[in-house]
């Protein structure tokens, strides 16, 4: 029963780990994490905590989703999908409503994992996910905009308007030597990304241009003048002091969801992907709990939100990493780095860092599949602006949670579109399932018999219109026959409407008879009294039964 939350490091050593496999893992793992540096201290600056946090990040939460975790090549760590939500709390609640809503979103995470709901995340439309990554790419790229150009701008605001007014006012500030770093910085990336596609572009071009800057004493502002000198080691976990209003509930709230969906959809779809590079299948409900467990490991140590980073794990797949100790090696790296490499660390140009994300911002933004979004049906294209929008000019919380009620109502309207209730009059096909000594019926329906039949989901959107059909036909009919064999599923809206139609035929002295009910609908009406209420003698498994029935009712009532 719990097999599938065994993570699949002790799977893999079950499967007999040997040499010839830590080899793999070792070179993928030191990959990885030389790959991870730049990355954990720009997703922690651009969030708007100390870059030291984001390393922490790395090191644990990276450690225990490898750990922990459901998939063999999962790579745990900072992304620049949480870099937007993070900014927007810490100027909200600070870095201790931060840690408090990581706290929660770990709960959740944990529950949705052991309720097994881990299958149903990854059931997120596309659209969605799209538009908000999109619009996290264009917020990210708006928030780099100040260290690329060196803008003196005191408290920049959080808000996408808000930036770019504060940019434009102090855009005669601009200092021509921290934009020359940046700019170099990216031509680098461009160019090894080109040329070299084999070399890690991030870490190659934040060493280039921090040895460029110490060897000529380029006067840019650096991590150590900004932020002081980095810790050499781990904090000692702890959780911070904090009293928590009741008025701060509620968004805490909508901020601990939001962490934790955009946490679970990025881990699942990040490991999917390496699935369909490694052939195999990752478990997504243990994947869940691990993320649960990393966050709140994270929030110990006083990190950030993590989740599963889809470069760095398509990385460790492209170096020959083979199962969870490559990630763990990772997460050693990046400790060692903190522990014996913090001053050269904290020599990195932060232009040269903003750089580096303006182009994990243009990576994110994935601009050719945007686009051909738009060639869509415009129930998706909906979805995609409004996620896309949301995220720019509002925040990403309402985009996510107002993105997700609007795809459930486009669902729900399909459906609905899908799912038909219409009035036969003949019949030239045979019911699906019945014996083979059934001819195939074809007659026309007798006079004072309706039949109607319905095709697709009996669900709530469709159900309601059960009751619309009695009520639209002028003489109600003796014998109303309800054709079910085409419902693969009802729901207890559908159970509900089929008792309240019950009621309405018998006012109108109308003889309800269901046909061709099978599978989960059969089970369904069983379940909840409607096969008792209408009877088990209306009940008839096709048509031909079902007529031969309303014609005898037919002619006793004359």
């Amino acid at each position: 029963m719990w097999k599938e939350f065994i993570p699949k490091f002790f799977t893999c050593f079950k499967e007999g780990y040997t040499i010839s496999l830590f080899k793999k893992d070792l070179f993928a793992g030191l990959t990885v994490g030389i790959v991870a540096i730049p990355l954990a201290l720009a997703f922690a600056i651009a969030s708007g905590v100390s870059p030291e946090r984001g390393l922490y990040t790395a090191i644990i939460a990276g450690f225990l989703i490898s750990f922990l975790g459901g998939s063999r090549v999962q790579v745990g760590g900072p992304t620049g999908a949480f870099v937007v939500i993070i900014y927007d709390i810490i100027s909200r609640q600070g870095y201790q409503g931060l840690v408090m809503a990581m706290l929660i979103a770990s709960v959740i995470l944990i529950l949705l994992g052991v309720a097994r709901l881990g299958t149903l995340i990854k059931y997120v439309p596309y659209p969605l996910v799209t538009g908000f990554t999109t619009g996290i790419a264009v917020v990210i790229f708006s928030t780099q905009m100040k260290s690329f150009f060196g803008f003196q701008i005191e408290n920049l605001p959080s808000n996408f308007i808000g930036q770019w007014h504060a940019y434009f006012a102090a855009f005669p500030t601009f200092d021509g030597v921290t934009l020359s770093v940046a700019l170099g910085t990216l031509l680098m990336i461009l160019v090894i990304r080109r040329y070299f596609v084999v070399l890690p572009w991030g870490i190659l071009a934040i060493i280039t241009s921090t040895f460029v800057c110490w060897a000529f004493n380029i006067p840019v502002a650096t991590v150590t003048s900004y932020f002081g000198d980095l810790p050499r080691t781990l904090p000692i976990p702890s959780l911070p002091q904090f009293s928590l209003a009741w008025a701060d509930l509620t968004p805490l709230m909508h901020d601990a969801i939001t962490i934790a969906l955009l946490a679970g959809i990025e881990s699942l779809l990040s490991a999917s992907i390496a699935d369909g590079m490694i052939g195999a299948r990752h478990k997504s409900n243990c994947e869940l709990v691990a993320q649960g467990i990393a966050n709140f490991g994270s929030a110990l140590f006083g990190g950030i939100p993590a989740t599963g980073a889809l470069a760095r794990t398509a990385t460790n797949v492209k170096t020959g990493g083979k199962t969870p100790v490559a990630g763990m090696i990772h997460a050693l790296v990046l400790f060692a780095t903190l522990l014996y490499l913090a001053p050269i660390i904290g020599l990195v140009p932060l232009p040269a860092l903003s750089a580096v994300l303006v182009m994990v911002a243009w990576n994110m933004s994935e601009i050719s599949h945007f686009c051909r979004l738009l060639k869509a049906p415009p129930g998706d294209i909906a979805v995609l602006l409004t996620a896309f929008l949301l995220t720019v000019f509002i925040d990403i919380t309402v985009a996510v949670e107002l993105g997700m009620i609007l795809a459930a109502f486009l669902f729900i309207k399909r459906i609905v579109e899908y799912s038909k209730i219409a009035k036969i009059s003949s019949f030239f096909d045979k019911e699906e399932g019945v014996d083979d000594k059934d001819a195939v019926f074809d007659q026309d329906v007798p006079p004072d018999v309706a039949v109607y039949e319905v095709n697709g989901p009996f669900f709530f959107g469709i159900a309601d219109n059960l009751n619309d059909i009695l009520h639209g036909i002028e003489h109600p009919p003796r014998v109303f026959i309800l054709r079910m064999r085409h419902v693969p599923a009802i729901d207890t809206t559908g159970v509900y409407v089929l008792k309240q139609f019950y009621s309405r035929c018998a006012k109108e002295h109308t003889h309800l008879i269901l046909s061709g009910v099978r599978g989960q609908a059969a089970e369904a009406i069983n379940k909840y009294g409607v096969a008792a209420l209408i009877g088990a003698k209306n009940i008839f498994p096709n048509i031909d039964a079902a007529l031969h029935y309303a014609k005898e009712l037919v002619a006793i009532r004359k």
